[in-house]
Formats: structure tokens, C-alpha cells, sequence
């Protein structure tokens, strides 16, 4: 298997949109397919409250049980509907983004805390506690999802030595295209993986976010613009220690910021909707 140290792009897409401005984010970038690896991760589409005015937008998610969810707050809010694929290859298929026979419909909730972060703290602010879910309306077939994403233990993050091996899962956009102008993404709706690295050891806002190196050229992974929501897995496992946030700037390069979920408090509001 084919380990490509390559950067991952987060964030919300409003779909037929190039995006030119700098934060929330979209999915992986120069990845390889995942090729089967991580089946529970999927491509989620929302509607927004007026279609006649208003784009739909996507993000990733994690499924964590045959009806949830785990995506990201800024994917969920705002939201008055949600759908959600599981094939690898979503790109070319007829449906997409309607509902149909490939989707499963389901509700969006964000955490009640999201955005209420201390006033002057800027980004992290505006994306604290960045984590939602999307409650299905029928129950994924097995046949379909044979595995399910794992929650963290309470503060495992904190456990992690620097350097802690991390596994990004997303859909999106793959490469930034060059010339004639500001740089653009582009990508197909296809899942892709790529390994990438833990920076760890306090910060500002360590106790709400983990930190990913983004340096493909150094050979580490990182976020960037597409697949917000997608999970940042403990390496080699099905363990989501965070949901992509944001990243600080359009060439995703420096470092970029993915919202803890192994915090107390977030924990026990995802587990009431597992019940």
C-alpha cells in the first residue's frame, strides 16, 4: 500500500462555487483512493433553508452507529435537511446531490455550544466546538457499512506523544490549479486517505483543538480546503479523535486546526443521540 504524505482539505463547498476566501475548508489532497479502508466515512450533502436563493454545501462524515452521523458544526449549521453517500466513487452518480435510492436522508443537530467560544479569540473562537451530527431516517444496511468509526476516551488527546500517527479520510477536491489568476481547487467525489501527523503539546487553544503540520512538502499531511467534518483517525485505527475545522490560510500551508471530540462534555452529547 502506498503511503502518500500529502495535505487533506476541509470544509463546508458550496457546490458549483470555487471558494476565495480563507478558513472553513474541503477534502483531500494529492491522497491516494481509500480503497475500501475506511467504509463508514461519507460524503454528506445540506440543504439550506431557501433553495431558490441559497446553495446546497458538503462536507464528510463519519458513521458511528447504522443511524448517526459525526460530522462538523459549521456542515450542520444552518441546515434543513441532509443526505448522505457511503459509495467510494460518488462522482457520475445521477442522483447526486438529490435524494434517491443511493442516499440516506437524515436530520442535522449541532452542539449547542458551537461558536460560543470566548469573545476575541478569532477563529477558534468562531469554530469552538465544531461538531455536529446527522440522525438518518433509516438504518445503514450492513451490506452497505460493515463497520462503524469508534468514539475516543475521554481526553486521549492529551496522552498523545508529538509526531502521533494520524489517518485523514475525505471527499473533495485533490490539487490546486495554477496560473491566469488566484490558484483554484479542484476534485471529483471520490473518498480518499492520507496519512499524516499529530503536533502536539499545549497551545492556546490546545484543550478544544488538535493541531496537523501542513507541510506536503516535508512530507507530512495537514487540512485544507474540503472535507470539513471528515474524521482525523488515531492511526491505524477506526478512532476519531477530531473533526476537521478550519485551516489559516488559502494555500493551506502552517499548521491547521481539527476539533476535538474526546472532551468530556462533547462526548456525552454525541453518545445521547447513540442511545
Amino acid at each position: 500500500m502506498k503511503s502518500t504524505r500529502r495535505f487533506l482539505i476541509v470544509a463546508a463547498v458550496v457546490l458549483g462555487l470555487a471558494v476565495a476566501s480563507v478558513g472553513i475548508v474541503y477534502a483531500i489532497t494529492n491522497g491516494e483512493p481509500d480503497a475500501g479502508r475506511h467504509p463508514y466515512v461519507g460524503l454528506v450533502v445540506f440543504d439550506p433553508p431557501d433553495l431558490a436563493t441559497q446553495r446546497r454545501w458538503r462536507c464528510s462524515g463519519s458513521l458511528l452507529s447504522p443511524t448517526v452521523v459525526l460530522t462538523a458544526g459549521h456542515c450542520t449549521d444552518g441546515a434543513v435537511a441532509a443526505r448522505v453517500w457511503f459509495d467510494e466513487v460518488v462522482q457520475g452518480n445521477p442522483e447526486y446531490p438529490f435524494s434517491g435510492k443511493t442516499s440516506y436522508d437524515g436530520t442535522a443537530y449541532t452542539n449547542p455550544d458551537y461558536g460560543r467560544g470566548s469573545p476575541g479569540n478569532g477563529l477558534p473562537a468562531f469554530d469552538y466546538r465544531d461538531v455536529g451530527v446527522v440522525v438518518l431516517s433509516e438504518r445503514v444496511s450492513k451490506k452497505v457499512v460493515g463497520e462503524y468509526a469508534q468514539l475516543p476516551s475521554a481526553g486521549l488527546v492529551d496522552t498523545l506523544p508529538n509526531k502521533t500517527a494520524l489517518d485523514l479520510v475525505g471527499y473533495g477536491v485533490q490539487e490546486q490549479i495554477h496560473g491566469g489568476g488566484p490558484p483554484s481547487w479542484t476534485g471529483l467525489r471520490v473518498r480518499l486517505y492520507a496519512p499524516s501527523e499529530l503536533v502536539s503539546g499545549e497551545f492556546v487553544h490546545s484543550e478544544e483543538f488538535i493541531k496537523i503540520a501542513l507541510n506536503p512538502g516535508g512530507g507530512s499531511g495537514g487540512l485544507c480546503f474540503g472535507d470539513s467534518g471528515g474524521p482525523d483517525l488515531l492511526g491505524d485505527t477506526d478512532t476519531v479523535l477530531a473533526v476537521n475545522s478550519y485551516v489559516t490560510n488559502y494555500n493551506c500551508d502552517g499548521v491547521g486546526y481539527s476539533s476535538r471530540v474526546d472532551i468530556p462534555e462533547v462526548l456525552r452529547w454525541i453518545k445521547g443521540f447513540l442511545k
